[in-house]
């Protein structure tokens, strides 16, 4: 049933868009705020117990014991403290590189864990009525209410109503999709968004165990982890250290021999300048350094294994939502029937998507806009107009006035509501949203009540926006010997094409989280 309010249309100024910048994104592996968070653990990190497992900087961190004690005993010597203070700098240096590592994933996890404890749910209690009460306290068989807007706040099954979802935030799918009781549609997940109506969802999940937890456990796991070539080189860098050790140990006597003192700061001094401290302390650094690059080229790697081995990647993985693709679907182009001009369709399109707070709604606007040079109605042009809002149910959006009735829809929908009219369905309103569907888009019919009678105007091509140049980077991967793959949630006729678009090596279709 549809919901018809007199009022101006949702949103009176619709921005035409605007190209994303481009270049390399900001990085935070190095800001200042990073840093002061992680010099703390870089401090517990100068437990001994810690230290030993790098060799390198095991010693120098001795070296720093050392020569602080004998600062402490010579209270007058100067260079003492200045090698004391230099070798607690260089280990705190070792130990802050590795700190900013594995603070990345804690914010990561952090991040996640805020989204989760700050959802309210609406909990139904047994006299029908509501209570507020946090995402986290919810239990299995727990039943909480979810309007247009509202955030899932757990796992479970839809037992009363139907509602139009955003699940891209899980499955990637750009077009949100119907939830409802009963059959093989009614399973949500928390953390996706309600647009439209109202259900009422039972909790099937305990605390700990929602998609979310899982999520956050898997960030959480991604720790830093050593690479191979990292680890030959901490062999090779400890067995440097005993040589130069050894030899280090031998110098005493010979400079007694000799007739001359050399001091234990000065001893450690040298060690430390033929030991490999530098390699040693920037080991961790560099890690951070190759992954600082790839951020700034948009590409998240977990741990340093993964920059070592990208320089061995013969097949990358892509979502298509966002990734390839700008993220939501967006009007392309208006189909008219036989009989009915373009200007006919955009104007009903437009007037029809007023009321559609949706993406794809708001596309549709400024494609009448931009294309068209149609200028957005506004309050005062529309005086008594009703809006007719889209729901998951009726699946149309649209408005009467001046006399006219317009709608925009779901091709069913919209026709079914033609032939309620008495109206007529041109012959060519199906086969062209045949065109549609069998070209990856999705059709959107455009009809029209007034003196001549309830009739279709039009289609409207809904359609994934491929992102400018993609084809052209493709082209450069294959010519570097790596073969690209999209991953989508869309059905295999619409993946197909935007692969072909795109120009992807291969696609697979109807993806879910755990594929």
């Amino acid at each position: 049933m549809s919901t018809a309010t007199p009022a101006r249309a949702p949103h009176s100024d619709v921005p035409a868009g605007h190209k994303p910048a481009e270049g390399r994104v900001g990085t935070g592996l190095f800001d200042p705020g990073q840093l002061v968070r992680s010099l703390p653990d870089a401090f517990r990190k100068l437990d001994p117990r810690v230290m030993v497992k790098s060799p390198v900087m095991f010693v120098v961190w001795i070296g720093s014991v050392l020569t602080t004690v004998f600062s402490f005993q010579h209270p007058g010597d100067w260079f003492g403290w200045t090698i004391s203070a230099w070798l607690w700098l260089t280990v705190v240096f070792a130990n802050l590189a590795e700190a900013v590592a594995e603070g990345r994933g804690k914010a990561q996890a952090d991040t996640l864990r805020r989204a989760k404890t700050d959802t309210v749910a609406r909990r139904l209690v047994t006299d029908g009525s509501e209570e507020r009460v946090p995402g986290t306290a919810l239990t299995i068989g727990d039943l909480v209410v979810c309007e247009a807007g509202d955030t899932i706040p757990g796992d479970g099954d839809v037992v009363e109503g139907v509602a139009s979802v955003d699940e891209s935030a899980i499955t990637g799918e750009s077009a949100p999709v119907i939830r409802e009781s009963g059959g093989d549609r009614s399973a949500v997940t928390g953390g996706t968004k309600v647009l439209s109506d109202r259900i009422v969802v039972k909790i099937t999940t305990r605390p700990g165990e929602t998609f979310i937890d899982r999520m956050i456990a898997l960030v959480e796991g991604a720790a830093r982890q050593k690479t191979p070539n990292e680890i030959a080189l901490n062999i090779l860098l400890a067995s440097l250290t005993i040589v130069f050790l050894l030899a280090c140990a031998t110098l005493p006597p010979l400079a007694d021999y000799a007739g001359t003192h050399l001091t234990m700061v000065v001893l450690v001094a040298l060690l430390v300048c033929l030991i490999p401290t530098t390699i040693g302390a920037l080991l961790s650094a560099i890690g951070i350094a190759g992954m600082d690059r790839l951020v700034q080229r948009n590409v998240l790697a977990l741990s340093g294994r993964a920059v070592e081995a990208a320089g061995d990647v013969s097949t990358l993985l892509l979502d298509k939502t966002g990734t390839i693709t700008l993220g939501n679907r967006r009007a392309a182009e208006f189909v008219p029937v036989a009989g009915t001009t373009e200007a006919e369709v955009a104007d009903a399109a437009q007037l029809s998507s007023l009321a559609d707070e949706t993406p794809e709604g708001r596309s549709v606007v400024v494609l009448a806009k931009e294309r068209y040079g149609l200028r957005e109605r506004h309050q005062g042009e529309l005086t008594g107009a009703e809006w007719i809002a889209f729901t998951a149910r009726t699946r149309m959006s649209g408005v009467d006035v001046e006399g006219r009735k317009v709608r925009k829809g779901a091709a069913g929908s919209v026709i079914a509501w033609v032939k309620e009219r008495g109206g007529t369905v041109a012959e060519d309103a199906g086969p062209l949203a045949d065109r549609i569907s069998g070209a990856g888009g999705t059709p959107l019919l455009v009809a029209v009540e007034d003196a001549r009678g309830a009739r279709v105007l039009g289609v409207i091509h809904l359609k994934d926006v491929v992102k400018e140049g993609m084809r052209e980077r493709f082209d450069e991967l294959r010519r570097m010997g790596i073969r690209t793959v999209m991953i989508t949630g869309d059905n295999p006729l619409t993946a197909k094409a935007i692969a072909e678009e795109a120009g992807v090596d291969d696609f697979l279709a109807e993806a879910t989280p755990e594929d």
